[in-house]
């Protein structure tokens, strides 16, 4: 499949169902949060989902130890992407959640910023900065006011959570302007799940996380769906849009995920759905087919 300019509809179909997976996986934290501390979370689900990548790139046949030029790309993303995981589980400690996602999702500027020097080819035009500055303004209207509000450290949170969205962003660039764009999606994904693998549980233990602490049937459910779901199928189909498809376009759609994930949490643990978030679904939306629309001739 050659590399596309503009996202098709296959391309915006599966955005749209990876954002609602990631949305839904906020709640699975929460619910794996009862039993499994956050860092180790991430370290299981990278642990798990590597075994099952493995295992589906050696049936079809993809050459994963082959000299391809990936190694040393591929061990950076591997820790910017461990990096990212470990700085947001630890800014928790200090923030909260709903703070958070405003410095998080400034991360699809940084994309669209780093793509001026490394992905000359994206270039942004000025109706798809507006694009993602509406879909910015969208998250905002649903959690801005917790801004207002003051609480000790949290800057100190916000701070670590902000250094994680350039590395989210540093981690989609890496992949993308590097040799990883061209290679198999697995080997790419493996990379970042096999060094976050490793990295994770040091750093839980740095922290004095207990670990598994409290496992019942609805903890591992929700583990193994961040393993299966997240980490395995929705990051493998990630990575082969980053291949194909224009980086700057595809990170626009993330907006969605935190205003999915609330939507998740009304649905499934009885949340409150204010209107806010009606609002800030249809502000996001608007500003990604702004940021998507081709260019008029």
């Amino acid at each position: 499949m050659a590399p596309k300019h503009q996202l098709d509809r296959l391309a915006m179909g599966l955005m749209v169902l990876f954002c609602s997976i990631w949305g839904v996986q906020q709640v699975a934290i929460k619910l794996a949060n009862a039993g499994i501390s956050p860092v180790w979370q991430a370290g299981l689900r990278s642990l798990g989902a590597a075994v099952l990548v493995f295992a589906w790139a050696w049936w079809r046949g993809v050459g994963l130890f082959s000299r391809d030029g990936t190694l040393w790309p591929g061990v950076l993303a591997g820790l910017l992407f461990a990096g990212e995981f470990g700085l947001l589980y630890w800014a928790l400690e200090f923030t909260t959640a709903s703070r958070g996602v405003i410095f998080l999702y400034t991360a699809p500027f940084m994309v669209a910023l780093g793509a001026v020097w490394l992905l000359p080819q994206e270039h942004m035009r000025r109706a798809q900065w507006v694009g993602m500055a509406l879909a910015f303004i969208g998250v905002l209207v649903l959690f801005g006011e917790n801004l207002l509000r003051p609480s000790g450290l949290a800057w100190l949170g916000d701070l670590m959570i902000f250094a994680a969205a350039i590395l989210w962003a540093a981690t989609t660039l890496t992949v993308k302007a590097t040799v990883l764009g061209r290679t198999a999606p697995e080997k790419t994904l493996l990379y970042q799940l096999v060094v976050s693998a490793a990295v994770l549980p040091g750093v839980a233990v740095l922290l004095g996380e207990p670990g598994v602490f409290a496992p019942t049937p609805l903890v591992w459910a929700s583990l193994a769906f961040q393993t299966v779901v997240v980490a395995g199928a929705s990051y493998l189909g990630w990575f082969w849009l980053i291949r194909h498809y224009p980086a700057t376009r595809l990170s626009s759609f993330s907006f969605l995920t935190p205003v999915l994930g609330v939507v998740a949490g009304g649905v499934l643990l009885g949340e409150p759905l204010t209107l806010a978030v009606f609002v800030a679904l249809g502000l996001v939306g608007l500003g990604i087919w702004l940021a998507n629309r081709p260019a008029a001739r």
